[in-house]
């Protein structure tokens, strides 16, 4: 049990080594996870964009056909 005190006890600088440790790992951990973050935070605005520019779009198509009626029948 006295080698693994001393090892975790790392000669006296414990205090600074695990913190060290414990802030990379933390470090590592959130350049994992922000990538996938990122890329769900960018499909969604992705298709939010898409959903606003085809709404714009039928509504664009319905006002023209209200506005310019076409003859669908034609008279001899």
């Amino acid at each position: 049990m006295s080698a693994l005190h001393a090892f975790l006890a790392m000669g006296g600088y414990a205090i600074y080594v695990w913190p060290a440790y414990a802030v990379f790992f933390i470090v590592l951990i959130a350049d994992t996870i922000a990538p996938g973050l990122r890329r769900r935070r960018v499909l969604r605005d992705l298709r939010a964009r898409m959903a606003r520019q085809t709404h714009r779009q039928q509504r664009s198509r319905t006002e023209h056909a209200a506005n310019n009626p076409t003859v669908t029948s034609s008279s001899p």
